[in-house]
């Protein structure tokens, strides 16, 4: 380990690589809300985060565990359930009267046509203003699941659908 008087030491959550201090104060600084969107193997997480001095707040969040309850049958850690738990997220936030976010990816890779970009195109569809670039978003076809369909035959893009057509009626 590097020693000596020119050595300074990262804040831990740096050193866990959990967050980008430098990118955060970018968007801190802007003073919208964060769109905060974050996955595991199994499911996505996508949160709307307000700073305030003593800690940040969640405005409203969507997890796609919260698909199944929907209707949702298929896996929650796909594009498409990412996709349908952005746009489910996005309906909540304007839901709060908040129609304006910046993206915040914190230290994951930024991969166009992923899971993460999938959610944030759901995002976008809610009628979020966002600062992201379309050119990032996966294809409709991804998005809709008919590359699932193409060869597990599961009905993957008419519950798709239909989740999607509830999520916008309420």
């Amino acid at each position: 380990m590097a020693d000596g008087p020119g050595y300074k030491v990262a804040h831990r959550r740096r050193r866990e690589q959990k967050t980008d201090y430098k990118k955060r104060i970018e968007l801190v600084k802007s003073g919208k809300l964060r769109a905060v969107v974050r996955k595991s193997n199994k499911h996505m997480l996508v949160q709307f985060i307000d700073y305030e001095t003593e800690g940040d707040e969640i405005i409203c969040s969507a997890k796609s565990e919260e698909l199944n309850d929907l209707g949702w049958e298929h896996h929650t850690g796909n594009i498409s359930a990412a996709y349908l738990t952005g746009l489910l997220a996005g309906k909540r936030a304007l839901d709060e009267d908040f129609d304006e976010a910046v993206v915040d990816l914190g230290l994951q890779i930024k991969n166009h046509g992923t899971r993460v970009y999938a959610a944030i195109k759901g995002i976008s569809d809610s009628g979020v203003d966002l600062n992201a670039d379309s050119s990032a978003y996966p294809s409709e076809e991804r998005i809709k699941g008919q590359h699932i369909e193409e060869f597990k035959e599961n009905g993957i893009v008419s519950n798709f659908e239909k989740i999607k057509k509830s999520i916008l009626s309420d």
